[in-house]
């Protein structure tokens, strides 16, 4: 990253690169705009190099941490893309069978930042697998732009039919229990709250700032909820208090967070939206949540 701090960026260039990120406006466009906000030494350079996804300095656990096997596996998806690509990661000092958690990325797919929150969590005691639904056209291409772009190509429900296969995998699988739950990011919140809607058999729920599903979907829910929302992140909190008048009339467990100042995708520690107290706080939350609903 550049040698710009956090504190020197406006709230307008963090509002900027989420229309970007969540392709409301172009990378063209995206730089034009940026542009007002390049006074002195703080170019537009600088501050697309600033807001760019840092994957080399940022990873907590490496792609050979010995405390884990992690290998990419494919599972079939029948009603979504064909043969899904998958990381799957397991401790390598597991007794006996353990939960599942299925980690699932936001709109750019299985990029290495998502890698690393999969092997985290194996780390925590579970086996983790992180699908991309990407797959079918290649997979994560290795840049998040290009991401975005192929992810546009995919239809949202048959992505869905992806991760629900990734589900009846892992739960299949001989290492483990058969009790999974479900953590995701932005498009990945989303699924989480959709994987809650389709499967009644799910352990758990996990959406970190993610839409919300109809007012007719949420009713459906039976797993407990943990929900991850940002203060900021205006876009996402619009439909809160709906879904939470839906799930307090069905008598859904559920608990929600709002997390104070701070940005959609402060959980990702690869851009400058990253805020570490509420990151490593939503963390642990969610670690125990699925230990208590899991185990």
């Amino acid at each position: 990253m550049s040698n710009l701090k956090k504190e020197d960026i406006s709230q307008e260039v963090f509002d900027l690169y989420d229309d970007y990120a969540h392709n409301k406006i172009g990378r063209r466009q995206f730089v034009e705009k940026l542009s007002v906000y390049a006074i002195g030494s703080v170019t537009v350079g600088a501050l697309l190099s600033f807001m760019t996804p840092n994957y080399i300095d940022t990873i907590l656990v490496p792609k050979d941490d010995p405390r884990l096997e992690s290998d990419y596996i494919t599972y079939n998806s029948p009603k979504g893309g064909g043969q899904i690509k998958g990381l799957l990661s397991i401790p390598k000092k597991n007794k006996g069978k353990l939960p599942g958690i299925i980690v699932v990325h936001e709109n750019r797919g299985l990029n290495p930042y998502i890698e690393d929150v999969n092997r985290r969590a194996a780390l925590e005691g579970f086996i983790s697998l992180a699908p991309d639904a990407l797959s079918p056209l290649g997979g994560y291409p290795g840049n998040d732009d290009d991401g975005r772009e192929l992810q546009k190509k995919r239809d949202k429900n048959e992505m869905l039919e992806d991760f629900i296969a990734a589900f009846h995998y892992l739960q299949s699988h001989p290492q483990c229990n058969g009790k999974i739950g479900v953590v995701g990011f932005c498009f990945g919140g989303w699924i989480s709250n959709m994987m809650a809607v389709k499967l009644p058999g799910l352990g758990a729920a996990v959406p970190f700032y993610g839409g919300q599903p109809t007012d007719e979907e949420a009713a459906l829910i039976k797993a407990p909820l943990l929900i991850h929302y940002a203060e900021l992140d205006t876009r996402v909190n619009e439909g809160w208090t709906k879904y939470e008048k839906v799930l307090k009339a069905n008598n859904i467990k559920h608990t929600a967070y709002i997390y104070p100042k701070v940005n959609h995708g402060f959980h990702n520690n690869t851009t400058p939206r990253y805020d570490e107290q509420a990151a490593t706080l939503a963390w642990m939350r969610t670690i125990d949540f699925f230990k208590e609903n899991l185990k």
